[in-house]
């Protein structure tokens, strides 16, 4: 028996390389645009853990759906939608808790045709360190 792994040729990728392929995809959107965005009607979405969302507080307004049933609940075609989920054209922006897996989940939403989907930069850490709206 070999020790030798064969992968076929693929070229494995590292997070930071995955991170910044994914995020070349679509434009990332800070605190205040994010803010802005959901003024327009942007769907603001909060993938964080129940932990830190009960220590941290909330964005209000934002749908929070943990992540592990994001897709389920946008899918406008998904038999577990949100109500919110309403079309591929809806604005969602994700956020997470600092912005990594955020950029992860909307480049998937994009797999399912949510192409306007974006995540917010530096997730809510960022949002709440711009002073913008928190409910605790």
């Amino acid at each position: 028996m070999s020790d030798v792994q064969h992968d076929g040729g693929a070229h494995r990728v590292g997070i930071d390389e995955l991170l910044e392929r994914v995020r070349d995809g679509y434009e990332r959107l800070g605190p205040e645009e994010a803010r802005a965005a959901a003024e327009e009607g942007a769907l603001l979405v909060d993938i964080r853990y129940a932990e830190l969302r009960a220590r941290d507080g909330l964005i209000p307004g934002a749908l929070v759906v943990e992540r592990n049933e994001l897709e389920w609940r946008l899918d406008p075609q998904g038999s577990h939608r949100a109500a919110q989920a309403v079309g591929h054209g809806l604005r969602v922006v994700v956020i997470c808790n600092e912005g990594y897996a955020s950029s992860l989940a909307a480049e998937s939403l994009h797999r399912l045709g949510l192409y306007r989907a974006t995540d917010l930069i530096g997730g809510f850490q960022a949002w709440r360190a711009a002073g913008l709206p928190v409910e605790v």
